[in-house]
């Protein structure tokens, strides 16, 4: 069964975290359950999300869902802005709302360089990884 796209391909928000994610070593995009997802060998950042138990997605639809240290991660949830995202949250990711960080123009972009570079450091191989700190 194909799943619907959940996102616009002229999102701003969306522009801005797929620079992110590509300027990293070897990371690619495809879709995925309708959502772009960005990946090495791994899934590093989901595009959009879901909270358990609600089906709508237009409340997280603008928001990056990574794979953050597990020490960190009760300290993101703190935070008003991430949740437990729907279906990944038991294994460890977190979720941002990117417009509970404001127009794309307000939006920390360097905070989530800083959240992506660590899911992807998580999920990359090690040679990816080296290639990135020799950057």
């Amino acid at each position: 069964m194909d799943h619907p796209q959940m996102f616009d391909g002229t999102d701003p928000y969306l522009r801005r975290v797929r620079e992110i994610c590509l300027a990293l070593p070897g990371a690619d995009e495809k879709v995925s359950h309708g959502r772009p997802t960005f990946f090495t060998s791994k899934v590093f950042v989901t595009y959009g999300g879901t909270v358990k138990g609600d089906v709508d997605p237009e409340p997280h639809r603008q928001s990056v869902i990574v794979l953050p240290d597990s020490a960190e991660r009760p300290a993101l949830l703190g935070d008003e802005r991430f949740y437990d995202p729907a279906y990944l949250g038991p294994s460890g990711w977190v979720g941002l709302d990117l417009r509970a960080c404001g127009s794309p123009e307000d939006v920390d972009w360097l905070e989530v360089s800083e959240i992506v570079d660590a899911s992807y450091r998580l999920t990359a191989p090690k040679n990816l990884v080296r290639e990135l700190d020799a950057r």
